[in-house]
């Protein structure tokens, strides 16, 4: 049975809570409009998963203290900074049910903002001297950039294999969690090996996160989005690259030429997704996802047991089970 949040938080909350004011306040500008817009930003926050992996990681390797709260604010500033940019990117109205800044306030105000944030993050960094962490969070966002462009240039073709996918799925998903991870863990210990250690449990937890993102665009839990969002976008994920793979060569090109050609059609799309149910796709990414978990928890049992492995633990079994 997976546990809820509250639960796992259970040992680190006295530190999300305080870590509640020292992001607001990290997020401050004395310009009116940065600041309106920040504390929207602020009040329409997520789960606060990120963060959580950097305080249990940092507990895990040692005690808590400023250059944890510098770590998580780090980690969740410049993950919002792309997440503005990516709304303007993918010309979103919405995320997470919330009107994205581009939505309210237009492209350029959104683009700047992110720029701003970007910034903070890197000023934040530099004025606590935590050059280590500044090391880990700035090489996450440019391996996030790169796995966009990476996938970008790769739907133009449709010819993504599954060492491409991984690839384009370790930089622009896996690289953000695993710098949560090693930042909390750098927070606490200068051990390059722990550190290491907990890059890549991070590594391996944001890969199965992004596995089990791509079960749900066709339909494998009843989650009440809508069906093939990446089919229209033309994302080769991992149940089509699959599917694909073990297939004739007639039914590759007509289903490769669905989604060129057609993936506006909701008809069409959902051929593409029937194909895939019917091939074992849904199956083997689903297995894949289960097997990076594992190596995961392997990582994760290397240290002793205690009540915070145990609720990082839990919060592994929360990603990889979640229904949204």
């Amino acid at each position: 049975m997976v546990k809820s949040l509250d639960t796992i938080k259970a040992p680190i909350e006295t530190e999300l809570k305080a870590f509640e004011a020292h992001f607001r306040d990290s997020m401050a500008s004395k310009v009116p409009l940065l600041d309106k817009i920040t504390y929207y930003i602020v009040q329409r926050k997520g789960k606060q998963m990120r963060p959580m992996f950097v305080f249990l990681s940092a507990k895990l390797c040692g005690e808590t203290g400023d250059s944890t709260y510098t770590a998580a604010s780090l980690v969740e500033i410049l993950h919002t900074a792309t997440l503005v940019h990516d709304d303007v990117v993918d010309d979103a109205y919405k995320r997470r049910g919330f009107f994205s800044i581009s939505a309210l306030w237009k492209n350029k105000i959104a683009v700047l903002v992110g720029d701003y944030l970007f910034s903070k993050g890197m000023l934040m960094a530099l004025d606590n001297s935590e050059f280590k962490l500044l090391q880990i969070v700035s090489g996450a966002v440019r391996d996030m950039i790169e796995g966009e462009l990476l996938q970008a240039q790769k739907a133009r073709r449709l010819d993504i294999n599954e060492d491409i996918y991984y690839e384009i799925i370790r930089q622009k998903t896996a690289s953000l969690i695993a710098s949560a991870c090693s930042a909390g863990a750098a927070s606490t210990t200068e051990d390059p090996e722990l550190v290491e250690r907990m890059r890549l449990f991070g590594e391996k937890i944001g890969i199965a996160f992004q596995i089990r993102d791509d079960l749900f665009d066709y339909g494998s839990i009843d989650v009440g989005k809508p069906l093939g969002i990446d089919i229209k976008e033309k994302k080769m994920t991992l149940p089509l690259i699959y599917a694909l793979d073990n297939c004739s060569n007639s039914e590759k090109k007509h289903i490769i030429r669905l989604i060129k050609k057609h993936s506006e059609d909701k008809i069409k799309v959902r051929e593409v997704i029937e194909f895939v149910r019917n091939s074992g796709g849904l199956e083997y990414a689903q297995q894949a996802m289960l097997d990076y978990r594992a190596a995961a928890f392997e990582l994760l049992h290397t240290f002793p047991e205690s009540p915070v492995r145990n609720s990082l633990e839990e919060l592994v079994t929360y990603v990889t089970e979640r229904k949204r």
